[in-house]
């Protein structure tokens, strides 16, 4: 065993180096390979480093992956938020600085533990990731489980059918594993260890390679119509519906004629996205454009609208809202976003952040729903995952273990602008669909409006930034996978094995 002192004056660099990459291997980039060669190399650069050193490993790591793969933040706190360059750029560096703790905090524990057994930090390091994964997403009021390593191999259709024992979690412990399985192996040059090693990556290969052949197909047995508005962001002025009275009669022409020329579907649901502009069913002029669609295509419609709601202090607040609307006119299902966006729906710890007050100007401050209700169509049911909703996994479940056969996301991906955020989102999204088992119908506002199977595939998608409709097929399923049954098994287990290591760690000897 060595301690690789020449290499050490590198482990600055090579930090550094590991977050850029692995920045690389999420959506829309997707390049093979990187996401197993940062981790590896983050796990290698940890250890036996100095504390003070691998807490600097672990920022610069952190600041080079997140500064690059959540860039879209600048661009939804100009948009959304109506911050200047500078304070928006303020805000992108506190979220870049604050998510890099956590990649700092796995450093400096596998560092601590390698300075009494280099073997023992690589059996704790895949353990550890996800426990800071796991931290990053439960971090109050600023909960943000957003390109998770393992969205960074969740592509690849055979790898990502693990989900469905372990939820994306597991995908992130089979990428660390190898990571410090590769590190721990070379480190020892053994020539048993080099040949294991070959073994590992040629059995990984061959299942990225071969494995999405025998991945199943799902028959779908329904028709949705999806509808992408298109509506332009920014400010909404009191006379808003009578300016963009023709383009909303447009999107009524849409959601009720089928795209195919002279055919008319049947469609089970026509889906709108999540609210794009002054939505509300109060106003008597949007609810009759509704009901008008629902009347005309004889088919429910689910709308994404701001509902106001009277509470205890005697006003009316605002709530993100989902409901639905049959062709007789009534409303059988509606469900108030429950997990609201920080700074985009409202400002945690306004106190100390007045400032972020802006932030929500546009669309005031939204209140949360409490009840995770799921609807009732004809042939199925049906959950509504409101944007920013559907990157938490845990949640997901619930709605499907509630009883829902169908995912529904409505988003409106356009305060991302042309950034990596809407090509992050959907894949990110996509995975739910896979961790149980159930098709996922996604409608946005400008992209990426699409269909997706219970296996991860994208069967049916609109161009991006154009105004249509686009019928998809799906079914309704009432498996229960695994992960949906036993829910996070998995990252428990690793806080648990976690903080068991660090205390045994504690009590060696040198």
């Amino acid at each position: 065993m060595i301690s690789l002192p020449k290499l050490r004056q590198m482990r600055l660099l090579l930090a550094l180096a590991s977050g850029l990459i692995l920045a690389f291997g999420f959506a829309p980039y997707h390049v093979p390979l990187v996401g197993w060669l940062a981790a590896a190399t983050l796990v290698f650069v940890s250890l036996e480093a100095r504390l003070p050193v691998a807490l600097l490993c672990g920022m610069l790591h952190g600041v080079a992956f997140f500064g690059v793969s959540v860039t879209w933040t600048y661009t939804v706190m100009r948009i959304h938020g109506g911050l200047g360059p500078v304070a928006a750029a303020g805000v992108w560096a506190l979220m870049v600085m604050i998510l890099s703790l956590f990649s700092a905090a796995f450093s400096v524990a596998v560092a601590w533990i390698s300075r009494r057994s280099v073997r023992l930090a690589c059996v704790a390091a895949p353990f550890l990731w996800v426990t800071c994964e796991l931290g990053r997403h439960h971090m109050p009021a600023l909960g943000f489980p957003w390109n998770l390593l393992g969205y960074a191999v969740a592509d690849n259709l055979a790898l990502v059918q693990l989900t469905t024992v372990t939820g994306i979690y597991g995908l992130s412990f089979l990428v660390a594993s190898y990571g410090a399985l590769i590190t721990w192996l070379l480190i020892e040059r053994s020539r048993r260890g080099l040949k294991t090693a070959l073994v590992v990556t040629v059995l990984l290969m061959a299942v990225s390679v071969v494995g999405p052949r025998f991945v199943s197909y799902d028959e779908p047995q329904h028709t949705a119509r999806l509808v992408q508005t298109n509506l332009p962001q920014g400010h909404y002025p009191s006379d808003w519906m009578e300016q963009y009275a023709a383009e909303l009669d447009e999107i009524q022409r849409l959601s009720v004629t089928s795209p195919l020329a002279a055919t008319r579907l049947n469609v089970a649901l026509i889906v709108w996205p999540e609210s794009p502009a002054p939505f509300y069913l109060q106003d008597q002029r949007f609810a009759a454009r509704v009901q008008g669609i629902a009347t005309a295509a004889q088919s429910p419609v689910l709308i994404g609208h701001i509902a106001w709601k009277p509470e205890e202090d005697g006003k009316l607040h605002p709530y993100n809202s989902a409901a639905l609307v049959g062709p007789a006119g009534e409303h059988p299902y509606a469900y108030d976003k429950i997990h609201l966006v920080p700074f985009g729906e409202y400002v945690p710890w306004k106190g100390v952040l007045s400032f972020a007050e802006k932030l929500t100007q546009e669309v005031s401050d939204f209140w949360p729903g409490t009840e995770r209700t799921v609807g009732q169509l004809p042939t199925g049911r049906f959950a509504t995952l409101i944007c920013y909703e559907a990157i938490f996994p845990g949640e997901t479940r619930e709605f499907v273990a509630g009883g829902a056969e169908l995912l529904v996301n409505i988003s409106n991906d356009g305060w991302f602008g042309r950034s990596l955020g809407p090509d992050q989102h959907l894949a990110i999204a996509q995975v739910r669909a896979v961790e149980n088992r159930r098709w996922l119908l996604r409608a946005t506002n400008n992209g990426h409006t699409v269909a997706v199977d219970p296996y991860g595939r994208i069967v049916a998608r609109m161009e991006t930034d154009t105004r249509g409709a686009i019928d998809v097929p799906f079914a309704f399923r009432s498996d229960r996978t695994l992960y949906t049954r036993f829910g996070g098994w998995l990252e428990w287990l690793c806080v648990a094995m976690s903080a068991m290591i660090m205390v045994w760690r504690g009590k060696m000897r040198k």
